[in-house]
């Protein structure tokens, strides 16, 4: 457990913070880390397009499944006993992925992973919160998001870099991902429990001293308070959100939730490698490969600037500006596809600025705005219910991405994903209030006009 923090009071905080935000950056290399290796595992293991998505997809099953249990298991054991489970699961997965002689212990390997990302995507967000002084949780929560980007790109850089071992790569590409869930494991053996989840539990004296080493002396008590009083309102049955005055914000969570995934930002995070060998035909595996670190650059890059405009364009605006983007440059990518008179600068060009594009609002801002909308008693269950809606989203686009552009054609596919697109825009147009510069409780008064 993180001891005296000293003259700083908040040093502490940061550090706890970043320790479960590496959850993130196993989170995001872990979901893209198949793009590079599916070049080979299709070689490998001889796999069809429907085996292809479903190597690619056994991941989503386990982060399904993971999303499910975070909060019945995050209850009963802790945030940190959770997370700590979730660590094991990074590795073990990360082992058995690169050691896997076929496509079904590939499989069962992934889906290991995915449950440790269904755990630490629910869980870790709430942990930062509970963890974090008040005027600092969002930029702490924060570094979670920016985690996930940034293994991301470690991903995209890592595959390339091994992918000239040849074809036995991907084991090496999987078995990276040891040395951070290592790091994360011990790491949770040095950070406190969440102080919210001890006092919940009767254990008031541990959750305090959590609070004083966190916060001081002089702002434990305030928050002790605080949080007794929160807990003591958190009564409400899972079928308020289906209430009258809850049913608007839960439709407009849940949408925003499946259209972040059904505008098909995984089909580049996921799939990019493959697309680039068939559609670029003086690239090999390893440019291909290659490509995506400016991918996952852009896709840093542009998170970064939207967690420094959210605040200062607001919610609504992001998320406008985001979806049209997306829309435009999803139409210019088909055309790109479809003309032999665009080069593939143009179309290469087409897919960074897709990414930028949801990257700098729909990627990071849907979160921000799903945990605002709701009352603090229905906030988690709101949460993990979007999630495990983005989940099911997230794993129908995966598993149907390669068939559907076997069937229509890819310029026809990214066409279709342009149309969400704008259904995306024009659904935050007419849906999405802004909420910027609002108190919570002023955000209610706006969503309870709204009923």
């Amino acid at each position: 457990m993180i001891r005296e923090p000293g003259k700083s009071p908040y040093l502490s905080a940061g550090i706890v913070a970043s320790v479960a935000a590496i959850s993130g950056l196993l989170f995001g290399f872990d979901t893209a880390v198949i793009n590079g290796a599916l070049v080979f595992l299709r070689s490998q293991f001889t796999l069809t397009n429907l085996l292809t998505e479903i190597a690619a997809s056994s991941l989503l099953f386990g982060c399904l499944i993971g999303a499910a249990v975070a909060g019945s298991s995050s209850d009963r054991l802790g945030r940190r006993k959770s997370l700590i489970g979730a660590a094991l699961l990074f590795g073990i997965s990360a082992l058995t992925s690169a050691l896997a002689q076929n496509l079904l212990q590939f499989c069962l390997s992934r889906l290991a992973g995915g449950l440790a990302i269904g755990i630490a995507s629910t869980l870790t967000p709430v942990y930062i919160s509970e963890i974090a002084p008040h005027h600092r949780r969002g930029q702490l929560v924060s570094l979670n998001q920016l985690a996930v980007v940034i293994g991301i790109l470690v991903a995209f850089f890592t595959n390339w870099q091994l992918s000239a071992l040849g074809n036995e790569s991907w084991r090496w590409m999987f078995a990276v991902a040891i040395i951070p869930a290592v790091g994360f494991l011990i790491g949770l053996l040095f950070i406190p429990e969440s102080p919210r989840w001890l006092i919940a539990r009767k254990c008031r004296g541990d959750g305090y001293e959590v609070l004083r080493m966190i916060l001081g002396e002089d702002d434990a008590s305030t928050d002790l308070v605080a949080i007794e009083a929160a807990i003591a309102e958190e009564n409400a049955a899972p079928s308020e959100l289906l209430a009258p005055a809850m049913r608007m914000r839960t439709f407009v969570a849940l949408s925003l939730a499946v259209l972040q995934q059904i505008t098909g930002i995984n089909t580049v995070l996921y799939y990019g490698s493959v697309l680039f060998t068939q559609h670029f035909q003086d690239g090999s595996a390893r440019s291909a490969i290659g490509a995506n670190v400016a991918i996952g650059a852009v896709n840093l890059l542009c998170t970064s600037v939207a967690m420094l405009l959210i605040d200062r364009w607001g919610r609504r605006s992001l998320l406008l500006t985001s979806s049209g983007g997306m829309a435009i440059s999803l139409a210019i990518l088909s055309l790109g596809l479809r003309s032999s008179s665009i080069g593939p600068s143009m179309v290469f060009a087409s897919v960074l600025l897709y990414v930028a594009f949801f990257a700098v609002g729909l990627g990071p801002v849907v979160w921000v705005y799903i945990a605002e909308i709701f009352p603090m008693r229905l906030r988690g269950r709101a949460t993990s219910l979007a999630t495990t809606a983005l989940w099911t989203a997230c794993l129908a686009v995966t598993l149907t991405f390669l068939s559907i552009v076997q069937a229509l054609g890819a310029p026809a596919a990214f066409l279709l994903y342009a149309g969400v697109s704008l259904l995306t825009f024009f659904f935050v147009w007419k849906w999405v209030p802004e909420t910027r510069e609002r108190s919570l409780e002023e955000i209610q008064r706006v969503w309870e006009k709204q009923q």
